[in-house]
């Protein structure tokens, strides 16, 4: 079965959201950047900026999503979310709730190919894509030192989504000229987190017949 953990981790230029499974990938479920109530990360702050406690700024859940989905460990600060301010004057903290979901997980080294398949009657439903390097062991055999030691430029992709979701097999070049260029010089690796899923899709009451969606009838 798939828990959720939740993290919360006060506004400061030093403090780290970390978030990790130690089976599976994470699946970011709600994120809350702003201030729901005058208690969390309230202590040695003044009345005044704890007030405001109906707090939130858009987009923050897709902003996680986006750096976290798919891996198994994540770390960010709440300075990711600092494009814009949901409630000037208010100290805010980041409130994010996440499980850790059974995926495969597929790597492959810069200039390789990158093949995801499932069994026939399933399709691919990819939970997280990303292209650069976030460690200086993965994909570095005979790699010299200079090319493996940035280790913070691993970009979030949508490519390996947009080509493979749906299909039973799929394969993806791990490649600057498919994904850009996130850290020049350095040996770069595709990570793919994905899930194989029935074609029979329960929340529509439709099954995938080739290329046409044929209503189920229900019994």
């Amino acid at each position: 079965s798939v828990f959720s953990q939740r993290v919360i981790t006060c506004d400061d230029s030093d403090n780290v959201q970390h978030l990790s499974c130690e089976t599976g990938v994470i699946a970011v479920q709600s994120v809350l950047y702003g201030r729901e109530d005058r208690e969390t990360c309230s202590e040695f702050r003044p009345d005044n900026q704890l007030t405001n406690t109906k707090c939130s700024q858009k987009g923050s859940l897709d902003t996680l999503k986006a750096r976290c989905d798919g891996k198994k460990v994540c770390e960010v600060n709440a300075g990711v979310f600092h494009t814009s301010d949901p409630c000037y004057g208010i100290y805010k903290y980041v409130d994010t709730t996440y499980s850790c979901f059974p995926a495969v997980r597929t790597v492959a080294c810069e200039q390789s190919l990158l093949n995801l398949q499932c069994d026939e009657g399933q399709i691919i439903s990819v939970i997280g894509a990303f292209y650069g390097r976030s460690d200086p062991t993965t994909c570095s055999f005979q790699r010299p030192a200079a090319q493996v030691q940035k280790t913070d430029c691993l970009r979030p992709s949508g490519e390996v989504a947009a080509s493979c979701n749906g299909k039973t097999s799929c394969s993806v070049k791990a490649s600057n000229s498919v994904f850009g260029d996130p850290c020049v010089g350095t040996y770069k690796y595709l990570e793919v987190a994905h899930t194989c899923e029935s074609e029979w899709d329960k929340t529509t009451g439709f099954y995938c017949d080739g290329d046409k969606e044929v209503a189920f009838p229900f019994i």
